[in-house]
């Protein structure tokens, strides 16, 4: 097989690209480090008092714990639902499944200021019912991140059952095994890795939403992206410079080890 690499022209023209691209991000580093109150390149010092406002201002943990449990709840509801829907249009191959799919990614269609709006009104009528899964509430941001991202789950949980044979469950169902077994024992263990991967996008979409989270949130239930909008909006705080450093480094230290991880599976 013959593997054609690209030439110096290409690693020149795709490096100069992704410096390009990265140059925001790294304009964000030394900012990070600016003794002032605002936003500003440090001008001959450097200081952390904006790494230790992280750790001393209660409100930036309590904003990462939040994310972090609205993340996880939200990346098990949505792909539990997800590889529902997807396993009923795969194995039972309903009538209107196109139908039936399109509905469900309409939340990737609608503009999402159309989306937050709905779900605010929706939210607010559950206000009513119970605090508990409302406006402003834990539970109400986790039902509007599950709306917004679960479509995303379905097409790569569909992209991911269209890669499995289909004779094994005919063979399965011929051998008499219920559609419980069929799901669990047979189709399951074959898109792990698309479920996995449907997880972990939904986590991370959940992660970073501000757009519906900014319309159904006030003052209760302050996710990190809010907080860092908030600080941006009220007062260009230079701490949210020093969280996205942080966010970056984590960033990358992931795909680092994922590659690492990648690489030696391969050896």
């Amino acid at each position: 097989m013959n593997i054609q690499r690209p030439g110096p022209a290409a690693l020149i023209l795709a490096s100069l690209a992704g410096i390009f691209l990265a140059l925001p991000l790294i304009a964000v580093v030394p900012i990070s480090f600016t003794p002032s109150r605002f936003l500003t390149m440090p001008n001959g010092a450097l200081s952390l008092i904006h790494y230790r406002e992280l750790i001393e201002n209660p409100d930036w943990a309590r904003s990462v714990l939040l994310s972090l449990r609205i993340g996880v709840l939200t990346s098990i509801i949505a792909t539990s639902l997800a590889v529902t829907f997807a396993l009923g249009i795969w194995m039972f191959q309903p009538r209107f499944s196109g139908l039936l799919v399109g509905f469900v990614l309409l939340p990737m269609i609608v503009p999402p200021v159309v989306s937050a709006m709905t779900l605010y009104f929706l939210l607010t009528g559950l206000s009513q019912v119970s605090g508990l899964i409302g406006y402003d509430s834990l539970l109400g941001v986790t039902l509007a991140h599950v709306v917004m991202t679960a479509p995303f789950a379905v097409v790569l949980i569909l992209v991911a059952l269209a890669q499995v044979d289909r004779r094994i469950d005919l063979a399965a169902r011929g051998l008499g095994a219920t559609p419980a077994q069929r799901a669990f024992r047979i189709i399951l263990p074959n898109i792990k890795f698309g479920v996995a991967t449907a997880a972990l996008l939904v986590f991370v979409l959940s992660w970073e939403e501000i757009g519906v989270t900014l319309f159904i949130t006030s003052v209760d239930t302050i996710t990190l992206p809010r907080l860092m909008w908030m600080g941006v909006h009220d007062n260009i705080d230079p701490a949210i410079a020093a969280i996205s450093v942080v966010l970056i480094v984590i960033t990358t230290l992931a795909l680092l080890g994922r590659m690492a991880w990648q690489a030696s599976h391969r050896h």
